[in-house]
């Protein structure tokens, strides 16, 4: 009312000491009706139902996936050559940047569950719930040859790291070796008594090592397909194994369980040496730096830890806002990179346990990483269908 019906000299309109101003009926010039259905609605507190988007920080999205998107792999050799695989029962391989796919790696019929390039980058293996593995030639383009398996989902898949064999890890409880370049089986595991949720080779590639949902970690000889060890029961995991990273030296295996548990085992003896406890719900992901004796495992708990493997001992805890899904060390720096349910990829200084980069783009959780072979580009696929490139250069 910019202060209509005041007086100075405190009458016509001044009601008391208090300061008070009201108007008489000889100071109302102009009385207004006002229909109140005309008045605009009072807003009272915010539209929780409106939805903000947040910033985008990849510099590339390939949204050739019609569904989850739940592997990705990059090429050892060709820095802007990536693969992805996912629920849609299609596998792509593409180039960073480029409009649309290079090769569809048709003929599954499930899941793309794993994706892999071989050590030379000559193959890339894709492997299916539809209990196949399909191996195409990079270069020509075109199929090279096609495993089957028992006809149970495959797991996951690993190349030999010095030769063109692949291991998988099936539903049944079985374990299947393959050489790519006579297109023929070699071997096959049996020994689990649940489906085998992860596996690989040592990195001399002389042992074979995989773990189960039957809480044990089974050690084989691949030329004979025989059991040199067998890990279960007390001290070891009272539930299913979901992740193992061996070490650079081929002599300790390091595993997750659903029990939230990490052990390292003695391949050489079988035995466990020791125990890494302070995660609280399961470890999704666990990996082991190429440049030191450190390793980092990641938990639906919302941690990333960071240990150090000579002294057994916890070094920092990465804190998370979602439970973390998936890690990768980035080559030989310092850094680590962990997805979470969230949705955001971060990166992590090991040193310090600092998170110097938040990723944003993705809208739903994230299921795996890769990254470039030149360390410059970090790969992230996730359950909202798409995978994303973020530049890291500045990390090197």
């Amino acid at each position: 009312m910019n202060g209509v019906g005041h007086s100075d000299n405190g009458e016509d309109g001044q009601s008391s000491d208090e300061g008070d101003v009201f108007l008489d009926e000889d100071d109302v010039i102009q009385e207004i009706l006002v229909d109140e259905e005309e008045l605009p609605e009072r807003i009272d507190e915010v539209d929780l139902d409106v939805e903000y988007e947040e910033a985008d920080d990849s510099f590339y999205v390939f949204e050739g996936h019609k569904d989850e998107v739940y592997a990705v792999a990059c090429s050892p050799i060709d820095t802007s050559l990536v693969a992805s695989g996912g629920k849609d029962d299609k596998g792509f391989l593409w180039v960073v940047g480029s409009a649309g796919a290079l090769l569809e790696l048709q003929g599954h019929g499930d899941t793309v569950s794993s994706v892999a390039f071989s050590y030379d980058g000559k193959f890339l293996a894709s492997g299916s719930y539809d209990g196949v593995v399909q191996v195409w030639d990079t270069s020509l383009l075109s199929l090279k040859c096609r495993f089957e398996s028992s006809g149970q989902g495959i797991e996951w898949l690993k190349w030999h790291p010095k030769g063109h064999l692949i291991l998988a890890g099936s539903e049944d409880c079985s374990v299947w070796l393959w050489n790519v370049d006579k297109s023929i089986l070699l071997n096959t595991f049996y020994g689990h008594a649940s489906s085998v949720t992860c596996g690989d080779f040592t990195p001399d590639g002389k042992i074979i090592c995989t773990g189960s949902d039957d809480a044990s970690l089974w050690i084989w000889n691949p030329r004979t397909g025989e059991s040199i060890h067998t890990v279960r029961g007390h001290p070891y995991h009272t539930d299913g194994l979901t992740c193992l990273s061996i070490t650079s030296d081929s002599a300790i295996a390091i595993t997750g369980s659903k029990d939230g548990s990490v052990h390292m085992v003695n391949l050489a003896t079988g035995r466990v040496i020791s125990s890494l406890a302070s995660h609280a719900d399961s470890v999704e992901s666990v990996g082991i730096s190429p440049s030191s004796s450190w390793a980092a495992t990641g938990s639906l708990d919302t941690k990333l830890i960071i240990w150090d493997l000579q002294r057994s001992s916890l070094r920092c805890i990465c804190e998370h806002e979602d439970g973390v899904t998936c890690l990768l060390w980035l080559g030989t720096t310092r850094f680590v990179a962990s997805g979470s349910v969230d949705g955001k990829v971060r990166l992590w200084d090991s040193l310090s346990g600092a998170c110097v980069r938040i990723f944003g783009g993705h809208v739903d959780v994230i299921q795996a990483l890769a990254v470039s072979a030149d360390l410059r580009s970090l790969v992230s696929v996730s359950t909202d269908c798409t995978s994303r490139v973020f530049d890291i250069s500045s990390l090197r």
